[in-house]
């Protein structure tokens, strides 16, 4: 028999689930909060939404990846760490990332490091920073040399 919390907690995740992409982790957390730590409700909830399709991981992480990729230049690495820290299976991560284009990343990447490279102009440690701040994005450092190379760095 589901509670008047139970049933207001699955109304007010619906609403919030059909306005944007939450992943199963977030909601099962936001439902533990609402129905004050009711582990098996909280469970029953998020199973309620997963069922009528209001939460999808591979949906979230696809989203996810395109954003950070695209928006905030996230690199590959980046992405896939704090997806597992979501609890996204690491088949859901690959698929994801295979979403989000090579090129584009690259190029991305280029762009990003000659904004740094001119902040940065003159610096005596200027290789060093280049590569800890490309890392510091999510990129692999094969990616980060390469595209140290096409700035001319």
């Amino acid at each position: 028999m589901d509670t008047p919390d139970f049933s207001r907690c699955l109304s007010r995740l619906q609403k919030l689930c059909s306005k944007a992409e939450y992943c199963t982790s977030d909601v099962y957390r936001k439902a533990m909060k609402d129905l004050d730590g009711d582990a098996e409700a909280a469970a029953r909830v998020v199973a309620s939404l997963v069922k009528e399709k209001y939460v999808d991981d591979a949906r979230y992480a696809g989203a996810f990846a395109r954003e950070k990729a695209g928006l905030q230049g996230w690199g590959p690495v980046k992405i896939r760490f704090q997806l597992r820290a979501k609890g996204i299976s690491e088949e859901t991560i690959a698929a994801a990332l295979e979403e989000v284009e090579p090129e584009k990343a690259a190029d991305r990447l280029v762009r990003l490091l000659a904004g740094k490279a001119r902040a940065l102009e003159g610096d005596p440690q200027f290789r060093l920073k280049m590569l800890k701040y490309g890392l510091s994005r999510g990129y692999e450092y094969d990616a980060v040399e390469e595209a140290l190379k096409k700035i001319g760095s």
